[in-house]
């Protein structure tokens, strides 16, 4: 048996106004052939699932093309158009191929196509036909649509946030494309999407583990296959956007639409549970004061770089310094022109640096301030945390800097914080400090959650605010809740046989 694997990954904040380049992706994971192999062996991601599974089982992988870019804005039109040539010429290659494994998003818009997805499904459909079983894996936050329904056999959705079970997804990929191949199974998928928007939700807390729950009560069901509870991409203004549970079963589409429905009434049950308004930095900064313990974790949910945003706003850091706080460290800011300055003046030099708010004055203004050049570092190591353990990582050109008495660390290369090896690389042991403050929504739970005595979430102006009621949807189809009232919603449907 042989099966071809490949991928495209991007979400896309359209609100951003940093648009994703040919550039950026190539920056990032621009990969072919075997070289998609070594790269993902071993790694808990999609991908390496996949790799992990068919080599396991035997089957003889063709690898295509893969590429992954850092959420930012919308993927420009030549870009998009490489990347799907370069994913279109590798399938052409691996025409003996038995089955297609693709590792995808879910929330991929480029200049003139809304469902970047869907689109690119079609276009593979173009190529190898409807007779090749296609399995695809999807994020958890993919804003679901018809098309990506309708052109794959089966799509495997992430079930947990933190994405610790993309390993698992990449597995089950092969599995399922293993078992079409031998006529074992016809996958039947039923989509049920709901008219609402959810902030990030950990998965872990209420009410999203009582969903997710449901899903797995379901899947211990005869026939069912996966049944994925999708909290949709927020901050990206299509029409065809929220929350969506999808079902595949084993060539059983009544049971495929009563599972969704049933997971769909709930979520519905639950849409105001979802609602949270977080302290600002400045009262979360107060709150970890009198918190006993230590280390107390900050995170800056509104500019947090995987979910699209600059990474270089200051609201946090800016109110950290304010408070004059010491045993204190933040990480990071994303900002090369301040590395590039620290690198040239050298350890043990002391600096005027005007530190981030370079991209936009949404998420706050530069910063003047005095810092200390404490340690360089090429910004490299080995992922730790359970989201992409094995991954190696590459910053760029990174500093550590002594504002006040706060530690900072600036990176070249913008992202959000998921473990605490890149305070580690800098000599920072995080677990010695009184307060850590990070950029990220979600993710770095789980590496940061079993070593801090509390985790505060703080909200301001971002791209990835809590407050939906920041942005202007101009394109989403209305009405969405909270936006609009809603009390009865009519769920949009749909069943692939």
């Amino acid at each position: 048996m042989k099966v071809a694997i490949g991928g495209v990954v991007h979400e896309t904040n359209t609100f951003s106004n940093v648009p994703s380049t040919l550039d950026l992706f190539q920056s990032w994971e621009w990969d072919h052939g075997e070289v998609i192999l070594s790269r993902n062996r071993k790694v808990r991601n999609f991908l390496g699932g996949m790799v992990d599974r068919a080599e396991e089982l035997g089957i003889e992988l063709l690898p295509t093309f893969s590429t992954f870019a850092y959420p930012a804005g919308t993927i420009t039109h030549e870009t998009y158009e490489r990347m799907k040539n370069e994913l279109l010429e590798g399938l052409r290659l691996a025409k003996d191929a038995d089955a297609i494994c693709l590792a995808l998003h879910g929330a991929g818009v480029a200049e003139g196509v809304d469902d970047l997805e869907g689109d690119l499904l079609a276009a593979v459909r173009g190529v190898v036909g409807y007779d090749i079983p296609l399995v695809v894996t999807l994020d958890l936050h993919a804003n679901m649509t018809p098309k990506m329904v309708e052109e794959a056999d089966a799509l495997l959705g992430v079930h947990l946030y933190p994405h610790v079970d993309c390993y698992e997804r990449g597995l089950e990929a092969i599995d399922v494309a293993s078992k079409m191949v031998a006529g074992e199974w016809k996958p039947t998928m039923h989509l049920t999407r709901l008219p609402l928007l959810i902030p990030t939700s950990a998965t872990h807390h209420f009410p999203a583990n009582e969903i997710n729950e449901a899903c797995w009560g379901w899947e211990k069901e005869e026939n069912v296959i996966d049944c994925a509870f999708f909290h949709g991409f927020p901050y990206t203004d299509i029409p065809e956007l929220g929350v969506a549970v999808l079902t595949v079963t084993n060539n059983d589409s009544e049971l495929a639409r009563k599972v969704s429905e049933d997971v769909a009434k709930l979520v519905w049950r639950h849409r105001d549970d979802f609602e949270l308004i977080m302290p600002t930095p400045a009262e979360g900064i107060a709150q970890a004061l009198a918190t006993e313990g230590m280390p107390i974790v900050i995170n800056e949910t509104s500019d947090n770089p995987g979910g699209g945003t600059p990474g270089d706003g200051t609201h946090l850091l800016r109110a950290m310094l304010d408070a004059q706080l010491t045993n204190a460290c933040f990480g990071y800011m994303y900002d090369p022109e301040v590395v590039q300055q620290a690198f040239a003046a050298g350890v043990g030099a002391t600096l005027e640096i005007s530190l981030g708010g370079k991209t936009d004055h949404l998420h706050g203004e530069p910063l003047e301030v005095t810092a200390y050049v404490k340690a360089l570092t090429d910004g490299k190591f080995v992922a730790t945390t359970p989201m992409g353990q094995g991954a190696r990582i590459d910053y760029g050109k990174s500093v550590r800097l002594q504002i006040g008495g706060v530690d900072v660390l600036v990176c070249s290369v913008k992202s959000q914080v998921l473990d605490e090896q890149i305070f580690q690389l800098h000599g920072i042991d995080v677990t010695r400090y009184k307060i850590v403050a990070l950029k990220s929504s979600t993710h770095f739970r789980a590496a940061f959650e079993p070593i801090s005595a509390k985790v505060i979430t703080v909200d301001s102006p971002g791209l990835t605010t809590l407050n939906f009621r920041f942005f202007q949807y101009k394109r989403a189809n209305r009405p969405l809740y909270p936006l609009d009232p809603i009390t009865d919603p009519t769920l949009p449907q749909l069943t692939r046989k």
